[in-house]
């Protein structure tokens, strides 16, 4: 992408940036090689971004023991790079007949299944790595937290950013007063989708597809090419729309900064209804189909401890007021903390680098609170340590649940009349009958969370 932003002036830390990007596999086999402990991956989701996760996974060392893919053709280049992988076309079949020879499960599926398959992985004891966001509803992000901790395996979500040292450092100068109070946060996009209308011709499934699985629980629909490979997305059907894809990502550091999973937390809440979430989103145009073409979603925060109430703001296609910037350049992508001292800027899709605002004061900033959070270089590499009980991942379900939940929130604002008011600790909408039946969707038969 390109960056017309001077990046010099970018604190990036010391950590690799681009953990998701840049591997050394012969030094990492070694290392990993080193520690005599392999484990058994297997894939959902073996083309596109699966590739690229078990690529990262089989660089440090790891074994690749099985590939579900619902179209061979498509994961053909996988397939033939892991050879001794075996292949499958249904992923509870894989987990049945493989069940005791598989460690941990990477999902790289379309959203609308990332729940179906990371729920049958955990319910089987495995540890998983789900990509971004955590599912396609509310409902199922709630689902996949609550069975991450009744199972007790270890688990990553998929926003790679979240390994970068210059994002764990924000979140500390951020966490440790250098910023004041923080109040607010605004998150934008340079992007947005559309309105979308059904195909009305239907052309044959491709032999190598199997429409039926890949459809998973979602409501059938005559196959059409429109929808694959990656034009999913902007459905609603299927994917989450630039603001539930790239949220995970671009709203990293604001929904950690401002600690906003306390909401979840039952006995977190400073008052009374501490639980509960206002959210309201003006989308362009309303689409049963696809997702507005651009849009402003304000979501609003009680106390949560010693924290004071804040407000989230996040944009597709639109940007917050100039003068929050403080003098500095608005890039096309945008992470803003806005605190009684002064503010933080990132304007990395993945949050991997930041700048402290107004410049004039923070130069030379390298003050701040000790480092308390942990480092690594590579996030796929934190997951598998975890599974072998070193260490823990810093984008588990018990985050990136909470992190989902709210960007399908705004999606679903988007629906209705806002605003709705969400209660975090009973996973319902209090004030809206239609919105409230829209945090999860009816499954066709065979299918369940």
């Amino acid at each position: 992408m390109k960056n017309s932003l001077p990046r010099r002036r970018f604190l990036t830390a010391s950590a690799l940036v681009t953990s998701q990007l840049l591997i050394l596999p012969n030094k990492r086999r070694a290392l990993a090689a080193a520690a005599n402990d392999q484990l058994r991956v297997a894939a959902i989701g073996a083309a596109g971004q699966g590739r690229s996760n078990l690529d990262q996974v089989a660089a440090l060392g790891e074994t690749i023991v099985a590939l579900c893919d619902v179209d061979h053709a498509h994961a053909a280049d996988t397939f033939k790079k892991y050879p001794r992988a075996r292949v499958f076309k249904d992923f509870r079949r894989m987990l049945d007949e493989m069940g005791g020879e598989i460690d941990a499960v990477i999902v790289s599926t379309p959203d609308h299944t990332h729940a179906v398959a990371a729920l049958a992985a955990i319910e089987r004891g495995k540890h998983v790595y789900c990509e971004k966001p955590l599912t396609r509803t509310v409902r199922e992000a709630r689902a996949l937290r609550e069975a991450a901790q009744r199972h007790g395996v270890v688990t990553q979500m998929g926003n790679q950013g979240s390994a970068a040292g210059a994002l764990r450092r924000a979140v500390e100068l951020a966490r440790g007063g250098v910023l004041g109070e923080i109040r607010e946060a605004h998150v934008w996009f340079d992007g947005g989708n559309g309105p979308l209308e059904r195909p009305r011709d239907t052309p044959p499934v491709p032999e190598t597809l199997d429409w039926d699985r890949w459809l998973g629980p979602a409501e059938f629909r005559p196959y059409h090419p429109c929808y694959l490979p990656g034009a999913w997305r902007g459905w609603r059907a299927f994917g989450s729309g630039i603001v539930g894809d790239f949220g995970c990502h671009t709203a990293n550091i604001a929904f950690r900064a401002l600690q906003l999973d306390l909401v979840w937390k039952p006995g977190a809440a400073a008052t009374p209804g501490g639980h509960r979430i206002r959210v309201q989103t003006w989308p362009s145009e309303v689409n049963a189909e696809g997702y507005p073409r651009a849009s402003r979603t304000v979501l609003e925060f009680p106390a949560r401890g010693p924290l004071p109430p804040a407000k989230l703001v996040l944009y597709a296609r639109e940007k917050p007021p100039a003068d929050l910037m403080l003098g500095w350049p608005m890039g096309g992508w945008g992470d803003l903390l806005v605190g009684s001292k002064g503010a933080l800027y990132s304007e990395c899709p993945w949050n991997t680098r930041y700048v402290l605002l107004p410049e004039d004061r923070f130069e030379g900033f390298k003050g701040g609170p000790p480092e308390t959070l942990p480092r690594t270089d590579n996030h796929h590499r934190e997951w598998l340590e975890a599974c072998k009980g070193r260490g823990q991942t810093f984008s588990p379900f018990r985050l990136g649940g909470p992190l989902t939940e709210l960007l399908q929130l705004a999606n679903l604002a988007g629906l209705v009349e806002g605003p709705i008011e969400y209660d975090a600790l009973e996973g319902r909408i209090l004030n809206h009958p239609r919105a409230d039946a829209l945090l999860h969707r009816e499954y066709r038969p065979g299918w369940r969370i």
